[in-house]
């Protein structure tokens, strides 16, 4: 077997044994951390578009039922309130495509604690959320900073994988099913005069194909950083 034909084998049976482990945990506690992780996620990227275009952030707060809000000033008000569920799998996908692709799981390790812990310390201003937030980026860090690579790589899966079935079956819940509850897609509907459950549609679609892209392009071709053969094979 090749050393490409191996990487693909691994990085699929990896992706395979994190997508089953928190496909069977998702109605336990198990799994409780890993979607307020996702919450965290879902409410910077609310901040982070207004931020992008032209406004600021106010504060965010994440609950332990799972729920969070992040109040924002200014910037585009349809892309601040469409960056939520767009902005978890937009995480996800990105997560997951680095630690298959790269061998630099320990660096992103680090990387995302310290940019969960600066946006805590800058916006996080619930008692929960605060010390929910400051625990997950402190933990970042020192997985990075000590762990092997194995373990980061799994850790990174995990997060990326969770945060793309949470978009999806979020959008699903709160948007499909329970329309009028003040989702993000309600607002939105107000905003836009579209209804909220065509704004869900349009969000779940686009869900689904970049997950969809980000797990084939996980198990295809070499990773990233992999050296190249200099010469050619006799």
């Amino acid at each position: 077997m090749s050393s490409t034909q191996s990487f693909h084998g691994r990085t699929l049976a990896s992706l395979v044994v994190v997508f089953v482990l928190v496909a069977a945990l998702w109605d336990t506690g198990v799994v409780t951390p890993l979607k307020l992780v996702v919450v965290l996620l879902h409410e910077i990227s609310h901040g982070v578009a207004a931020v992008l275009t032209g406004g600021s952030i106010d504060r965010m707060e994440v609950n332990a039922a799972q729920g969070g809000v992040c109040y924002t000033s200014g910037g585009s008000r349809f892309l601040v309130l469409s960056a939520g569920y767009l902005g978890s799998m937009a995480w996800g996908v990105t997560l997951l495509l680095l630690a298959a692709r790269t061998r630099w799981d320990r660096a992103i390790s680090v990387g995302l604690g310290v940019f969960i812990l600066v946006m805590t310390v800058l916006y996080v201003r619930n008692l929960f959320g605060f010390g929910f937030s400051l625990l997950f980026g402190a933990a970042m860090v020192a997985a990075g900073r000590f762990l092997p690579e194995a373990a980061n790589d799994f850790m990174l899966k995990t997060v990326g994988l969770t945060s793309c079935l949470y978009a999806v079956l979020d959008i699903l819940d709160d948007v499909l099913k329970r329309p009028g509850i003040g989702s993000d897609a309600d607002m939105l509907a107000q905003h836009t005069l579209i209804p909220g459950v065509v704004w869900g549609a349009i969000w779940i679609i686009l869900a689904v194909v970049a997950a969809a892209w980000a797990l084939l392009h996980s198990v295809k071709g070499p990773p990233a950083d992999a050296p190249r053969r200099q010469g050619s094979q006799r």
